[in-house]
């Protein structure tokens, strides 16, 4: 099996979260960060993909949009995984997430999870850093990554891979 996991991380939580994922999904497994790299590879040569990114002022980034719009059809024909990570709870947490992503996507999805978030006031613009407060009420950065959600899809995605004939 050979999978991908394509993500975008604006200040590091996201790409924490998809190498700790790396590390536990079976096979081989190769992760970019859209942030960083241009895909280059066609979804074609891989069995699953997975997909994450992270909510800033209530929307996933632009690039995982993209990247979803661009390529739905090969997806919907893959063995799909989706993640993200917030900071929200309970009900506004599960509204964000469903909403990142296309209704089709979400319903094909083998495995979704939810990974926590940080707030790592060092990384933030001035703008950032206000919304953060607000949310937080705090300046001191503040993790809440989800290891336990973390394995929870690893173990999901692992138990429901199959290999799917092209």
């Amino acid at each position: 099996m050979k999978s991908l996991i394509v993500y975008c991380s604006t200040h590091g939580t996201t790409a924490k979260a998809a190498h700790l994922l790396r590390k536990q999904i079976e096979g081989e497994v190769i992760a970019i960060n859209l942030d960083k790299t241009k895909l280059h590879s066609d979804l074609e040569l891989f069995d699953s993909v997975m997909i994450g990114g992270s909510i800033h002022a209530g929307s996933i980034q632009g690039k995982i949009k993209k990247f979803m719009k661009e390529h739905e059809d090969v997806l919907q024909r893959k063995n799909l995984g989706l993640f993200l990570c917030c900071m929200r709870e309970g009900l506004e947490e599960h509204t964000q997430f469903e909403n990142a992503f296309p209704h089709n996507l979400w319903e094909a999805a083998i495995a979704k999870g939810l990974f926590g978030g940080e707030f790592i006031f060092s990384k933030m613009n001035f703008f950032e850093k206000i919304i953060a407060k607000s949310v937080s009420g705090s300046v001191e950065e503040i993790s809440h990554l989800d290891l336990k959600s973390i394995n929870q899809f690893a173990s999901a995605f692992n138990r429901n891979n199959k290999y799917l004939p092209v």
